[in-house]
């Protein structure tokens, strides 16, 4: 198959059994059968058909910022969206490419005095994964921002979708049903205050470098806000602050994350979020529903 690989995508950057650790937030993963970094959406369509067309598995992994993966790793191919991150700016309208970074992005609207994209200047990530998981921080989301998504479906048709019939809600968008991949998004904020947008994302940054365990490999914020709750403050309560499985621990500076302090595993990863669903559910009562993902 490799060599039929080969002569059907000439000119597309596959790496073959590439350890996805290389790649991850967290710095755990095993490899990948056919890792892709496609330059740009005709590569994308072509790796796709050829996938279909063989009955291989595909997926999109966006910039692993918000998941885990395990050591076994991934079959198939596996599409890293780095080099599609292109950025434009049309009046009030910003459109990125689903491989841009989302910080990278909100100095875009920054630089050109757009205001509305202020809470999204510390979510790590791409743009196609944070629209996939409409992320937010501070009050924000990108369902409040969003207009239209240009995406892939599974059957390898190019189409683009309004916000509005993305269904968001916390979370959750109505692509983590459909299996479409985000290719570009597109974004509607209003003009604003230069002073005063640079203001409000240095506060913000201050705010999150303050709270959370920046220092180290971690996969983000690993659990939902639970209703009526926060996640962190519930952890943190049962007694679990630097509760520590193998080389990953509950984070003594944020009780919401996990992070990889001594050359963890995926495993140390899975066996820490069950104990602390597990001893949290005792305490409490309440039990935590995970936000990241654990794939392979």
């Amino acid at each position: 198959m490799i060599e039929q690989i080969k002569e059907t995508l000439v000119g597309i950057d596959i790496r073959y059994q590439e350890p996805l650790k290389h790649y991850t937030y967290t710095k755990v993963g095993g490899p990948a059968d056919y890792l892709v970094f496609p330059r740009n959406r005709s590569e994308v369509q072509r790796v796709v058909t050829f996938a279909n067309n063989n009955g291989i598995d595909w997926m999109v992994l966006g910039n692993a910022s918000n998941i885990i993966v395990r050591e076994s790793g991934i079959r198939g191919f596996v599409l890293m969206f780095d080099k599609l991150c292109d950025v434009t700016v049309n009046g009030y309208v910003i459109e990125a490419e689903a491989g841009a970074n989302l910080i990278e992005t909100t100095k875009v609207a920054k630089r050109q005095s757009l205001t509305g994209f202020e809470f999204a200047c510390g979510i790590p990530g791409s743009v196609g994964g944070a629209v996939f998981m409409n992320a937010g921080a501070y009050g924000g989301e990108i369902a409040h921002v969003l207009s239209s998504v240009k995406v892939l479906t599974r059957e390898g048709e190019i189409k683009t979708i309004e916000a509005r019939d993305l269904r968001f809600g916390y979370r959750y968008s109505a692509l983590q049903d459909s299996g479409d991949v985000v290719l570009s998004a597109k974004f509607s904020l209003k003009p604003g205050d230069y002073t005063q947008i640079s203001q409000e994302m240095a506060r913000l940054t201050h705010l999150r470098e303050l709270k959370q365990p920046l220092e180290y490999p971690s996969c983000g914020s690993v659990f939902k806000r639970p209703s009526g709750h926060f996640a962190g403050q519930l952890i943190m309560e049962a007694g679990l602050m630097g509760h520590r499985i193998g080389g990953v621990e509950v984070s003594k500076k944020h009780a919401g994350f996990m992070v990889n302090i001594a050359d963890g595993s995926a495993q140390d990863y899975e066996d820490l979020i069950a104990h602390v669903i597990q001893t949290v559910q005792e305490h409490s009562g309440v039990t935590l529903e995970r936000e990241v993902r654990i794939i392979g």
